[in-house]
């Protein structure tokens, strides 16, 4: 592998290397993979136009204009022109996607899921990041300004990440910044020649500078050494080091007290719940004369991890025409259908739509995706409720304490899922649950001694000035503590309510609003909420209140429920498969910074990314890139191809002349450099063969004859094959109008031409190649831009390609029908001697 090839290849291993630490923020890692397949491409055409060679400048358009072909194919394939040009239509759907992606990132705890904006930040960036560093370490040859990009990579991803491997992440993007080094440094040193006296590498073999890699090696690692162990030490200068703890807690402090962590995922709620002055975000006009049961719920969480509670990842559908019937909701249970025309006001910014709970029927204009197993729709493609108007239509179920008294068992898929407590949840919650439902007969029974301990009978104060604490022993420390709001009590007898075996969630949005003098419901910051549902076989999931002086207590909690058990709609459509996903949860959290309640609200929403099998396959995106890159390939394959052979012609003529007498060992009489390449091996410094003799100098001399005169086609001047070579140099000069200086140098190249082909002794003459560089420069400056744009991107003489492959198919034909011949003319019988 040569030098630059060695680089090329470091250059991308070193930018994957720092990406990997932002693995610890995004899942699931698939990006990186994606990532990956697109430096290769990315790197492979940087490597492929340094070879040509094209300009500095030309190298870096190619691999941009390539790497914003592949983001199209990747991301924005359907806004494109004919699927592969990005036009007005692919950038604004790219603002679009890194807008959600912003606002992804500001919404979701770590790690967040791989949604389409989020996807399109984390790889755009690794390519960003990956072509500066290739510009700087391989293209401009200088390695260590390219560390920059590779820093502001990992700091930007370790100043997000509180995970416990940080230092990990840090020497893996140490270690591929060393190696980038090292192999220009190694890159540079095979350019010297044998200039230090290393041993060699086995017994007999040639020197080479084993001395300077190793001690290359041996100082990065002494250097990866001190920055890991440094920061562990005590000294008074160092804080928040790397390998230091970050706090765990959302709020102020340092996580170690406080109440709940669980409240993460609606730190801001308790923000709006603070505001000085209400702001109405919802305006709802109803036909139910009970408003006290309108709750407008926006999601549920329904994953519980001891630490936090999220709602799971799940695929989300197309919105069906009409809805299915809630899980466990059975014929025997009262229910009445109401209709609630709903506006949200033009800065209320929700993914998610409020809607009270379980929706029949749903109208609304937007692109708005359905997630069956919690009944939510979830905008799609950016779309959110800022301004909307909406129709929902809902069943307000009217169980008794009768019918979930006497509920049955729930089904295993639902127990196994919804009854999940981790074994870092402390004892004592499960202790202080039994101890608070002794006595209680049934789930019911339980789950209203758990509401009642809440908010009747345990002590407890309802205060939203309440710091958010951290911790497995979080909930411990709320029920001692006995001060918080509604999430953690919600969070609270929903985990108390699963160490009983009641399957349990938590839902979040909004408690009833205040009615207004015109007949209408309006919906404040204030009224953000958070409450638990409890699942009773035949009832479906049910809300409960355990917040003291917030909401509504259900009337099936009450002592004297009573009513029909005759329902006043026939019986809704079958329930969907509603059965719990296997799939790995969503983290999500509100930050702190956020102050609104839309910034909580939209903590919540589903991984987009797994709609609809999670977007293109690999192959398919393969195919595309592939594709692309073909339609990209095929029009610059003259400029590429003439390039190419310019290349090789003008280096056989430099590196085939004859030293002139009495000049030193390994220099031309050009000056050019008589060493061997760097690619010949580190270290290694030879002096240039003899010139070669005979048909050998003469096939130099005609190359460079043959791209002075083809150079001379591509700016207006047609070869003509009829004429000798002193004659067609004569031609060249008068209509060129050359001058008698590049003239000479025409001149010169056409003698030399005469030389090999004449002179008994034939020998390539030096310099000629530097008199091809003259007479290319003259031609360019007589002519106009288009006749200088149209020699490089479509070069006339590029022809000669096809007639060669013509001719090489016309000679492949004639050797396969004299093979033919032959085998037809072989006498039969005939063994061909061995």
């Amino acid at each position: 592998m040569s030098g630059r090839a060695r680089l090329t290849l470091c250059s991308a291993a070193a930018t994957l290397m720092a990406s990997c630490a932002l693995l610890p923020l995004v899942t699931p890692a698939t990006w990186l993979l994606q990532a990956a397949f697109l430096l290769a491409i990315q790197s492979g055409v940087g490597a492929a136009t340094r070879r040509v060679p094209l300009a500095r400048p030309l190298t870096v358009a190619a691999q941009t204009l390539v790497t914003l072909v592949l983001l199209t194919l990747l991301f924005a394939r359907e806004q494109a022109l004919a699927g592969l040009v990005p036009g007005p239509e692919a950038f604004r759907h790219f603002g679009d996607l890194l807008q959600t992606g912003a606002d992804d990132v500001g919404r979701y705890a770590i790690p967040a899921p791989l949604s389409d904006g989020i996807r399109l930040m984390v790889i755009g960036s690794v390519l960003v990041i990956a072509l500066a560093v290739d510009t700087l370490a391989v293209t401009y040859r200088n390695a260590a300004p390219a560390g920059l990009p590779l820093l502001a990579l990992y700091s930007v991803a370790a100043g997000l990440s509180t995970g416990a491997t940080d230092w990990l992440w840090f020497l893996v993007a140490a270690a591929g910044y060393l190696m980038l080094l090292l192999a220009e440094g190694r890159e540079r040193l095979s350019q010297w020649g044998r200039v230090f006296g290393g041993g060699s590498r086995a017994p007999g073999g040639p020197p080479g500078p084993v001395a300077p890699m190793r001690t290359g090696r041996r100082i990065g690692m002494a250097a990866l050494g001190v920055a890991l162990v440094v920061p562990l030490l005590p000294l008074p200068a160092i804080q928040g080091g790397l390998l230091d703890g970050t706090g765990t807690g959302v709020g102020a402090g340092n996580g170690s007290g406080g109440t709940i962590s669980a409240v993460n995922p609606l730190v801001s709620l308790r923000d709006s719940l603070n505001v000085d002055e209400d702001r109405t975000v919802l305006t709802l006009r109803t036909n139910t004369t009970n408003i006290s049961d309108m709750y407008l719920r926006i999601v549920s969480l329904d994953d519980f991890d001891g630490t936090t509670w999220k709602p799971a990842k799940r695929h989300i559908i197309a919105v069906p025409d009409e809805l299915p019937s809630p899980t466990g909701l059975g014929p025997g249970i009262k229910r009445t259908e109401i209709t609630t025309r709903v506006a949200a006001a033009a800065g209320y910014a929700q993914d998610w739509l409020p809607m009270p709970y379980p929706p029949s029927d749903v109208q609304i204009k937007g692109n708005w995706r359905y997630e069956p197993v919690g009944m939510t729709l979830v905008g799609d493609h950016g779309q959110n409720t800022s301004g909307k108007t909406y129709q929902v239509k809902s069943l307000d179920v009217q169980p008794t304490s009768e019918q979930l008294a006497s509920a049955s068992e729930a089904p295993s898929s639902v127990k196994s899922t919804y009854t999940k407590v981790p074994d870092s949840l402390p004892p004592v919650v499960a202790q202080r649950a039994r101890e608070i439902t002794k006595g209680a007969t049934s789930d019911y029974q339980k789950a209203v001694e758990l509401q009642d301990y809440f908010a009747v009978t345990g002590g407890f104060e309802y205060d939203t000035e309440v710091e958010v604490g951290s911790g497995s022993n979080a909930i411990a420390r709320f029920l001692r503590d006995k001060h918080g709001f509604c999430v953690h009590f919600s969070f609270a007898m929903a985990a108390m309510a699963r160490t009983l075996g009641i399957p349990a969630r938590v839902a979040v949005g909004f408690a009833p609003g205040t009615p207004q003098a015109d007949g209408s419901v309006a919906v404040g910051l204030k009224d953000a909420h958070a409450w638990p549902e409890l699942y009773f076989e035949g009832v479906g999931w049910t809300r409960f209140e355990p917040t003291p002086t917030r909401g509504s207590t259900p009337t099936y909690t009450l002592p004297d429920t009573s009513g029909e058990a005759v329902p006043d709609l026939p019986q809704a459509s079958r329930s969907a498969d509603a059965a719990p996903s296997a799939q790995p949860s969503a983290s999500t959290s509100c930050s702190a910074q956020d102050k609104k309640l839309e910034g909580c609200a939209q903590a919540l929403p589903l991984d987009q990314a797994q709609q609809d099998g999670g977007g293109p396959r690999w192959y398919a995106i393969a195919g595309w890139t592939l594709l692309g890159a073909a339609a990209l390939a095929v029009p610059l394959l003259p400029m590429l191809w003439r390039l190419r052979r310019r290349s090789v012609r003008l280096a056989s003529a430099q590196h085939s002349s004859s030293p002139p007498a009495g000049a030193p060992p390994g220099r031309s009489k050009d000056g050019a450099d008589g060493r061997q390449p760097a690619d010949a091996g580190p270290g290694v410094l030879l002096d240039v063969p003899p010139p070669e003799a005979g048909e050998a100098a003469a096939g130099h001399v005609l190359a460079v004859w043959r791209e002075l005169t083809d150079t001379a086609w591509d700016y207006g001047i047609e070869p003509n094959e009829a004429l000798t070579p002193r004659a067609a140099a004569a031609r060249i000069v008068r209509i060129a109008e050359l001058d008698g200086t590049v003239g000479r140098s025409v001149h010169r190249v056409a003698g030399a031409v005469e030389q090999v082909l004449f002179a008994p002794e034939p020998r390539a003459e030096a310099g000629l190649a530097d008199d091809v560089r003259k007479v290319r420069a003259a031609l360019r400056e007589r002519v106009g831009w288009t006749t200088r744009v149209r020699a490089v991107v479509a070069p006339r003489s590029a022809i000669r390609a096809i007639w060669g492959l013509s001719d090489r198919w016309t000679a492949l034909k004639a050797s396969g029908r004299a093979r033919l011949t032959t085998l037809a003319r072989r006498p039969s019988g005939h063994q061909q001697s061995g």
